[in-house]
């Protein structure tokens, strides 16, 4: 597997695609590979058996997409239930001798909020997502700086669903020097 992804990783350098992470898919130890602990993403029941016949059915069709914490250690990004359902126990790890496919994304977008956004722009189009764990990611960026307008435009909101998330945090720090209306004079 090394010379495979070296041999890869060397083809990728004189890509015209190798801005693209998907240009360049490595096969990592499933045990290097670690979920998130900020995606408000839930898959029910039904939905993980789905994804795992997929899987065993189709094989991985879309690989595992990662930021490289270190040398060897990757923290998800997107595919958390995809890199559960590789690592589980039976026919589709054993397929895969334990390795999963990753790619990592962008080295310069590797800060928490970066990744959070790329983790919510990745769910937004195809998952349903918690409304509390939802307002925590919402507070968690608002928190590291990030203007409202920021937060609505890297994760896909309009203005007023940024204001509804942040009336369910409850939190007042989040509405401090918020522009209020004249109607109250």
């Amino acid at each position: 597997m090394d010379a495979i992804n070296r041999i890869r990783r060397c083809l990728h350098e004189h890509s015209p695609f190798a801005d693209e992470p998907v240009d360049c898919v490595q096969w990592v130890p499933g045990d290097q590979v670690e979920g998130n602990d900020y995606n408000p993403n839930t898959v029910a029941p039904p939905e993980m058996a789905l994804l795992a016949l997929s899987i065993d059915t189709d094989g991985f069709t879309q690989p595992i997409v990662a930021h490289q914490a270190d040398e060897d250690r990757f923290v998800v990004v997107d595919g958390f239930h995809r890199q559960r359902v590789g690592k589980m126990p039976g026919r589709i790890r054993q397929r895969l001798r334990g390795y999963l496919p990753v790619v990592s994304i962008r080295a310069a977008r590797g800060d928490t909020p970066d990744r959070i956004a790329a983790t919510i722009r990745h769910n937004r189009a195809r998952g349903v997502h918690g409304v509390l764990p939802m307002t925590d990611v919402v507070v968690t960026l608002l928190r590291a700086g990030w203007s409202e307008a920021e937060v609505a435009r890297q994760l896909g909101m309009d203005a007023d669903e940024v204001l509804r998330f942040k009336q369910v945090s409850g939190l007042p720090e989040l509405f401090r020097g918020h522009d209020y209306s004249k109607s109250w004079d």
